[in-house]
């Protein structure tokens, strides 16, 4: 099949060629003809299964079909759940419009709204965000949703994962009544299925690979390795593999910074991104890892989603998501566009649960494997000695910061009395 037979035009054709794409993927053959329908779709489709284009195509030409709108008025509206995610699909859609006179932008948090600002006020046909900086602008009167004729959640379980369901709702209600709905998620949770059956209309359902799947090409290997082995082990795998470019997942921010910090002392070039690094650090970090300048890439699971890497050959689970699903998103990662890849985690006693939860969700039995040297010698005693060390620390650092809070208070107090005497 090829794209020419979706029915699209040749302004689209010529951009598609442009980036070097000859036949649609599975997911694109499926919802493409279906958008151009105008019909609602639900659609489960993995990561790196050519998804954007599968809905930012048939939206073109939709768009580009109908007679322009005075002032260009937000025609589409595409809700993301993080700033990485949206800056690329709008990248997509730019590059998909070159041949077309679609105008569109991006908004997100984390960096200024003047910019943004000016671009919604010189008027756009289709418009990026996410939730929070949305409803922002909204309250700003810097935009209006009365003209949306097509919705679409990307990466939905995502959005209801990070709870932006209410921001969701709120969006809703800004919207006309009539218009067209999609919904793309890589599972279909009874969540997903709730929220679709609020707003989809006889959606009609598409599935690019089997719920909850994991992508064949991706090579799944487990380590079982003691808690306290594992950067020495991560270390060993990429300095003797001499891997170029590597995607780690830590279950926290605090960790991702610590696992960063040691694979550089360890003369590896590390960069970490999650949620608590300004915007344009995490743009730097990702620059540098997609440039080559920067080997790994340290990462929580909100802050790595959605991000488009290609040909990524390796990703690692420094920790076990807690969350099977999560999982699935996280190998996502590699193993995109037709490439093999390698996946692999490293499970220490603690998380050996959530191995069993991970092999239920993906059908799968991941069988462990050891390393010499690496042998895990932790027992069940020493898992729950941590456990209970770690509450401590939690406790005493909730403590700390109450002390701080009450010095704090009693302080400005103490300078408010001197005020006023």
């Amino acid at each position: 099949m090829s794209f020419k037979s979706l029915g699209l035009s040749d302004a689209l054709l010529k951009a598609i060629s442009k980036k070097g794409y000859d036949t649609p993927s599975a997911i694109q053959q499926k919802a493409i003809p279906l958008i151009l329908e105008r019909k609602d779709v639900l659609a489960s489709a993995q990561t790196g299964s050519g998804k954007t284009a599968g809905f930012a195509l048939p939206i073109l030409q939709i768009l580009n079909n109908e007679p322009s709108l005075r002032k260009r008025p937000i025609r589409t509206l595409i809700l993301t759940p993080t700033r990485e995610l949206a800056a690329q699909v709008e990248d997509e859609f730019r590059e998909y419009s070159e041949f077309t006179d679609m105008r569109s932008t991006v908004i997100f948090g984390g960096v200024g709204a003047n910019p943004q600002i000016k671009a919604l006020r010189n008027g756009v046909d289709i418009l990026v965000a996410t939730p929070g900086r949305l409803l922002d602008l909204v309250g700003q009167n810097a935009l209006t949703l009365s003209k949306v004729e097509i919705l679409v959640l990307d990466e939905a379980d995502r959005m209801l994962d990070m709870g932006f369901v209410r921001d969701i709702k709120k969006i809703l209600a800004l919207l006309p009544s009539k218009r067209q709905n999609l919904l793309f998620s890589a599972t279909f949770s009874k969540e997903i299925k709730k929220l679709a059956n609020e707003f989809l209309h006889n959606p009609v359902l598409v599935e690019a690979t089997p719920e909850n799947t994991t992508v064949e090409k991706i090579d799944q290997t487990v380590y079982r390795v003691d808690k306290n082995q594992k950067t020495d082990l991560i270390i060993k795998l990429i300095s003797e593999g001499n891997w170029p470019q590597v995607l780690v997942f830590t279950r926290t921010k605090h960790g991702a910074n610590r696992l960063s910090e040691k694979l550089e002392k360890a003369k590896i070039t590390s960069a970490a991104i999650h949620g608590n690094k300004s915007q344009g650090a995490r743009t730097k970090a990702l620059s540098g890892f997609k440039e080559g300048k920067v080997r790994v890439l340290v990462a929580t699971d909100i802050a790595a989603r959605g991000l488009d890497i290609p040909l990524l050959p390796h990703v690692i689970n420094f920790e076990l998501p807690n969350i099977a699903e999560d999982y699935v998103h996280r190998i996502g990662r590699t193993g995109r566009a037709g490439a093999a890849g390698e996946a692999i985690s490293l499970v220490s006693l603690d998380e050996v649960g959530y191995l069993k939860d991970i092999e239920k969700l993906i059908g799968e039995r991941l069988q462990p494997r050891t390393l010499p040297n690496f042998q895990p010698t932790e027992t069940i005693a020493d898992v729950k000695a941590q456990e209970v060390e770690a509450k401590k620390q939690k406790a005493l650092h909730h403590s700390r910061r109450r002390e701080g809070g009450n010095r704090a208070g009693a302080s400005s107090k103490g300078r408010g009395d001197n005020r006023r005497r």
